[in-house]
């Protein structure tokens, strides 16, 4: 040990004359405690339920998590699809007869093409409890719910066309 620390040591309980330095810092301390806006105020609560680890940093560092990734091009896929979905249906309001409107929407609900975004979303659902370390709900026996819902996501389908758009005179 060395000679300094041993002496920091020994007068650690041993009242000591403060220096002109010590002196000028604790002036700033109150003057700053005097002009706070929160001095009489209860400070907020942080509450910090998490210990942060190494491989959090590490994951950090890389961007978002291929998850993140997959569910953003999922939302503007389906936002693409619904855009083209409304030019398509104000397309058969103007071409289609009145009374053929309804078939001929689900026609085109029948025959439009999702594969693309379909493939995103079996693999969202395949590999997302993985990804996002999603615990396993004992009570369940299944992944716990994100935000209240499952995490799986629904194709997109004639169903889904049918159920944003339902056939029918338009507003």
């Amino acid at each position: 040990m060395r000679q300094d620390e041993r002496e920091a040591l020994l007068r650690e309980d041993v009242a000591r004359v403060q220096t002109a330095r010590e002196r000028r810092q604790l002036a700033g301390v109150d003057e700053d405690l005097r002009s706070s806006p929160l001095r009489g105020k209860q400070l907020p609560l942080r509450l910090r339920n998490f210990r942060p680890a190494a491989d959090g940093y590490l994951t950090s560092l890389g961007g978002p998590l291929p998850y993140m990734v997959r569910l953003r091009e999922i939302e503007s896929l389906t936002a693409a699809h619904e855009r083209a979905l409304v030019a398509e249906r104000e397309r058969l309001v103007l071409e289609a007869p009145a009374d053929g409107f309804d078939a001929a929407w689900r026609a085109v609900a029948e025959t439009w093409s999702f594969h693309e975004v379909n493939d995103l979303i079996e693999r969202h659902n395949r590999w997302f409890p993985a990804e996002s370390r999603l615990p396993m709900d004992p009570r369940r026996g299944d992944f716990a719910l994100v935000n209240g819902r499952d995490y799986r996501l629904r194709l997109l389908d004639a169903a889904w066309v049918l159920g944003r758009f339902p056939p029918g005179p338009t507003s």
